[in-house]
This record gives structure tokens, sequence and C-alpha cells, in this order.
């Protein structure tokens, strides 16, 4: 008998769209996939060479289960030149990616019926995660009225005795929504005042667009420091995602904590990956800023173009490389299947098997973020590529009954 906690565990869509996209490019499928959350580009040369070269002097062992101290060190160095924030090779955890932290961080900080705050539309690991460590997740209602943000009067409605933690990610998956500093110090006032942890989600801290501002919430004040623990990683801002390498800054304590988990789980991140994660840090950050600007090329084309498909309303994100256009205006409609049958479209979910089977687009359906009107686009590909897949989505919309 499988346990509760495993049946209770949702897939992730953003990974089972990709795997059927996959499949069928396998089969000779020209496919058009949106979904995946992977910058295109290739990880930084200077990168891979310093992995390589770690490779070739030997640095294959394990290493201390919560990081080298170099990378550490550059994790500091990082925080403080980027962020203005100070902090200790005891208050840094290097993890098996930011995904990892996250969940150290979970099964560190709850107990059985402890709840978390969750704007939505969310990242789809966040609920389950809190479920994984047999907390509660509680949901904070946005849309496109909103911004798709949470505010702390919203987030003040839903504080209980039993409230633990607040997630915030800005910017924001699967939306792109970018809090504004004045917004975040509000929202992490309020944890201050109730003594609520916060965690601030910024693997796409480097993906920002003009207009919009990134901050840290740990760099308020000192009470702001100690209940915030920093998420982020290598997998976005320097298209490192296979390497599986990220890290979390917190009080000494939390991060302690979160490290006993590692060391009895997964032990040290890859020895070698590390190598090239403080080379990632530590040089000049060109390759970051050059992906930026294409993706900010990327979203003013997909925006206007998806904005310009009957039934379509998409907002422009702040940051990231996602946008998550509301398209419940489609729902009621109906399209032939291969067989003759009509088929109606009521979900998202039904939707994103509409472009994949007639069109061979993948999309991730928005019910996997709290959000069943939308579906989320990664626009990490090529402007060939958009173009292409942007055409195929209107030319579906034009076919439906």
């Amino acid at each position: 008998m499988l346990s509760q906690r495993a049946l209770g565990a949702a897939p992730s869509p953003t990974l089972a769209i990709t795997a059927k996209a996959n499949a069928l490019k396998a089969e000779g499928v020209d496919v058009v996939s949106f979904g995946a959350g992977e910058p295109d580009f290739d990880t930084p040369a200077h990168v891979k060479d310093a992995a390589i070269a770690a490779l070739g002097a030997g640095d294959t062992k394990y290493t201390a289960s919560s990081g080298t101290v170099a990378l550490k060190d550059a994790i500091i160095a990082k925080l403080k030149r980027d962020n203005d924030l100070t902090y200790s090779r005891a208050e840094i955890l290097v993890s098996v990616g930011a995904k990892h932290s996250i969940y150290n961080l979970m099964q560190a900080i709850l107990d059985p019926g402890d709840e978390v705050i969750i704007p939505t539309p969310y990242w789809v690991s966040y609920p389950e995660q809190v479920k994984l460590a047999d907390g509660v997740p509680v949901f904070v209602e946005t849309d496109e009225t909103t911004g798709f943000l949470a505010t702390a009067a919203l987030i003040e409605e839903k504080l209980t005795a039993k409230t633990k933690l607040v997630i915030i990610n800005s910017p924001s998956n699967p939306t792109g929504a970018v809090y504004t500093p004045q917004a975040l110090r509000e929202i992490s006032d309020l944890c201050v005042s109730r003594g609520v942890y916060l965690m601030s989600d910024e693997i796409y801290e480097k993906i920002i667009y003009p207009g919009n501002t990134f901050v840290s919430p740990a760099s308020f004040s000192p009470e702001a420091y100690k209940l915030t623990i920093t998420i982020n990683g290598f997998s976005k801002a320097h298209s490192m995602t296979g390497w599986r390498l990220g890290y979390a800054a917190g009080d000494a304590k939390i991060i302690s904590a979160m490290s006993r988990i590692q060391d009895q789980s997964t032990s040290n991140p890859v020895s070698f990956a590390q190598a090239g994660g403080v080379v990632a840090l530590n040089a000049p950050q060109d390759s970051v800023e050059t992906m930026r600007v294409a993706f900010e090329e990327r979203r003013n084309y997909i925006v206007a173009a998806l904005n310009d498909i009957p039934g379509f309303k998409c907002l422009s994100p702040g940051g990231a490389f996602y946008v998550f256009p509301n398209v419940s205006a489609l729902y009621g409609k109906s399209w032939k299947t291969a067989d003759g049958a009509l088929k109606t479209i009521n979900s998202s979910d039904d939707f994103a098997e509409y472009l994949l089977t007639a069109k061979g687009v993948a999309v991730v359906p928005g019910s996997g973020f709290g959000a069943d009107g939308n579906i989320r686009l990664s626009y990490a590909t090529s402007m060939k590529n958009i173009e292409k897949g942007v055409a195929r989505i209107a030319e579906a919309v034009g076919e439906l009954q």
C-alpha cells in the first residue's frame, strides 16, 4: 500500500505537458512547445569550462552536505552586492536546485496542521510541498484585475493562529507579475507584526523588465531579515536548469534545520556543478543581460500577438519569461476530433489538449497553477517558434465552433 502522502501528491503539470510534447516529437510530429520554464540559451561557456576543469582536477568526491565554502562565499558576495544582504556561511544552504531548498524549508518549519499562505496563481510545487510536510495551503486569490498581485490586506484576511509562513514569488511563475517595493514592504511588515515567516522566492530576480524594480524583502529591516528565508538558484538567470543548483539564505537556526534534513536525504549537490556555480556568480554577468534583453523582445511580441486573438486577454508581465492569458471566453466552444466527434472546451485542460492534439502547440493548463481560466506559455524559446506557435493558436481559435 502506498502512503497517503504519496497518493495525495499531484504530478507536475509543467513536466507532464513537456513529456507529452516530447513524446509527439519522437513520433515525428512538429510540435511548438511553450511548456517548459527553461531558457533556450546554453549555459555560458565560462561556467561549463569551470565544471570541466573541476572534473579534470579530480573534484568528484563528496563535499560538505550544505555546499562548498567557495560556493557559499560566492553566494554571500552576490547577496551583498545585488541585494544589500549580509550573511555568514552558517546562514547559507546550497541544495539540489531551488525546488529542493523550498522542500527542505517546508520540512524544517512545518508541523501537521500548520498553514502556509500562497497567493494564486502559484507555482505548481508550492501547495504540493506544503502538503508533503503535512501543512495546509491557504490561498489568496488574485486575477487580472489585481495584476495577479496579492496585498498585505488580502493576506491579513487569511492569517490565523496556525499561520506559519507566507510565500511570495516575484517575479512570478506563472504570471510574470512583479511586486512593487512598497507592496513587498507592507507584506513584510505584516509578517513581522504577526511573527510569521516569509519565504521570498527570487529565482527570476535577474529577468525583470523596464518600469519594474526588484528588491529582497529581507533587506527591509533587522526583523524582516530574521523572519525571511530567501530562495534563489542558477537555473533561470544562468541557464543552468540541468545542473540542479539552488540555495537558501536565512536565520542560522532555520538553515541548520534544513541542512540536517538535507544530510539525511540527498547530501551535497554535485561537486563539479558547484564549481560552475562559483564562476557563474563571480564572473561578469554579461550573459545574464543578453538573455534578459532577448526575453524582453519576445515578451513584447507575444503579448501583442496573443491579444490580437479573439477570446484572449493577456497582461504584459513585468518579469520572468511567461505569459498567462485568460482564455475562459472560449469555454463552451467545441472542436472536431480526428474521428469526427465534437468535443467541448470547458477548462484550461481541455483547451491545452485541443491545441496540442489539433495544432501541435504545447501550453500548460492554468488549473495546475490555481487559475483554470488561464493557460501558461513560456517564451523561453526562439522568436521563430513563438511566431509559428502563436499563428497556430490563432488558427485553432478560428476553427472552434
